[in-house]
């Protein structure tokens, strides 16, 4: 019965302590729906390059390799409102808003980015 409890105790332990995600995530379909539905903030954190081959309509455009990013970036945006976040696969999206986070932005994290809204638009 010591080792069951024990083990217990363990277990329950290592479940508390699992890092939590501080970012929350919207799937490319989630987003198609929401703006069918409403105006939201939209960043696109890809380069030049990348919008030029396509974007989301509606999105605000902030490169996030430039050196002024969250410059740019918070210029454009409401702190008020919350901001969709995606890049090309969803790895700069996430420092890009680490970033905007600590300035006080809600943001949501796209998960795929713009090569995932390809593929199911």
């Amino acid at each position: 019965m010591k080792h069951f409890i024990c083990l217990l105790v363990t277990c329950m332990f290592f479940i508390a302590c699992k890092p939590q995600s501080d970012t929350n995530n919207i799937t490319t379909l989630e987003l198609k729906r929401i703006l069918e539905e409403d105006s939201i903030q939209l960043l696109d954190v890809r380069s030049t390059k990348e919008v030029k081959q396509g974007f989301i309509k509606t999105a605000i455009f902030a490169d996030y390799f430039d050196a002024n990013f969250y410059n740019n970036a918070s210029r454009k945006l409401d702190k008020n409102r919350k901001v969709f976040v995606y890049c090309r696969s969803g790895n700069r999206s996430k420092k890009a808003i680490k970033i905007l986070s600590k300035a006080g932005f809600m943001c949501v994290n796209v998960l795929g980015g713009y090569n995932q809204w390809k593929k199911e638009n």
